[in-house]
């Protein structure tokens, strides 16, 4: 499929839409994408006609699954800095979305999983269906979160944001709500009146009003009846600390997620741990995507994130071999390193960038 074809632009009434359209590949975003959807932005921004932007997804599987790991893959193992480009416009973008001067209406329908998180849960009206899946798997592949995802995390309540972190977890409907990564729930089966009532929508208002309308309660999730557990275990300052209370701790669920955890990356672990509590102390996402963007291009040069998506997407054993292989072995070194300045390779968005637009 031809890169201009991936995103897809369609106004209806006087809402603009954007969809994201490569189905076979999950909408996996590429920087074509990036540039595209932001383009789209800037000119639905200036466009006196639009009072609003809808984000979708095309296909029945989801919104977007991600960035294109394989790709980034492919780039690490040719030494190549394709990647960092790409992470660079897909933060931008993140923060331009947070920005976004009129309402910005992100379905969230079926997967939406790292970059798809990034193009979706920092717009204004964020809406969830029991099909949803919210997951921020990075550690899973050697990686860390981003897109704003450690900024998003570390204000979810108590510790389930961390808990989400490290574990790598996909959530429903209703703990996404909870965890503030998302606004309403609306049944799948309402989907097509709802967007059929935006598309007659003729004032930012009208678009708020219409998506409350069709909003109601949703299902009843899992993370509400964990959070004793969780928000004690999690508390505990090294990730090691966290795996042994899990493991002590008396109720099965506990005990299972110490057992996924420790399947993850230890240097992804222990980094995203201090990703996500230094994310907390930010005064915004724009200064979170900058130490994300630092975060990333240290571990864009890790053995872990080229074995991970092994593992995980190319020859599909799932059984990483991570460099360095235990907790234990990932100094205090190791994690500092991912947090060291770039210099004129930074972002640059900064605190400053948090009031513009």
């Amino acid at each position: 499929m031809k890169h201009e074809d991936s995103v897809l632009l369609h106004t209806g009434g006087s809402v603009r839409r954007i969809t994201l359209n490569r189905p076979r590949a999950l909408n996996a975003l590429n920087h074509a994408m990036v540039l595209d959807i932001a383009k789209a932005l800037d000119a639905a921004e200036q466009d006196a006609s639009v009072v609003a932007v809808l984000l979708t997804g095309a296909g029945e599987r989801g919104l977007c699954a991600g960035g294109d790991i394989r790709s980034i893959r492919d780039d690490a193992l040719a030494g190549g800095r394709a990647s960092l480009d790409f992470w660079r416009d897909e933060y931008r973008l993140n923060a331009r979305i947070a920005r976004f001067a009129k309402p910005y209406v992100a379905l969230m329908d079926g997967i939406v999983m790292g970059g798809g998180v990034g193009v979706s849960a920092h717009g204004s009206l964020r809406v969830v269906t029991e099909r949803s899946r919210l997951a921020m798997p990075e550690t899973g592949i050697g990686f860390v979160p981003d897109v704003g995802g450690t900024y998003l995390l570390g204000a979810a309540p108590g510790e389930l944001g961390l808990h989400l972190a490290l574990t790598g977890d996909a959530v429903g409907a209703a703990d996404a709500l909870l965890c503030g990564l998302a606004d309403h729930f609306v049944p799948s089966e309402d989907l097509p009146a709802m967007l059929a009532a935006l598309d007659t929508c003729t004032t930012s208002e009208a678009v708020v009003a219409t998506v409350e309308r069709y909003a109601g309660a949703a299902p009843a999730g899992e993370l509400a009846g964990h959070r004793d557990w969780i928000d004690a275990c999690y508390a505990a300052d090294t990730v090691e600390e966290i795996v042994e209370r899990l493991e002590s701790d008396g109720a099965p669920a506990a005990k299972q997620t110490a057992t996924t955890i420790l399947a993850k990356s230890p240097t992804a672990l222990k980094v995203t741990l201090a990703a996500v509590r230094r994310a907390r102390r930010l005064e915004s996402l724009e200064a979170a995507l900058d130490q994300e963007f630092r975060v990333s291009s240290a571990a864009f040069t890790r053995p872990d994130l080229v074995e991970g998506v092994r593992a995980q997407i190319i020859d599909k054993d799932h059984n990483p071999r991570w460099i360095p292989a235990g907790l234990a072995e990932v100094t205090e070194e190791d994690v500092a390193r991912h947090f060291a300045p770039l210099g004129d390779g930074e972002l640059g968005l900064g605190p400053a960038a948090a009031t513009a637009g």
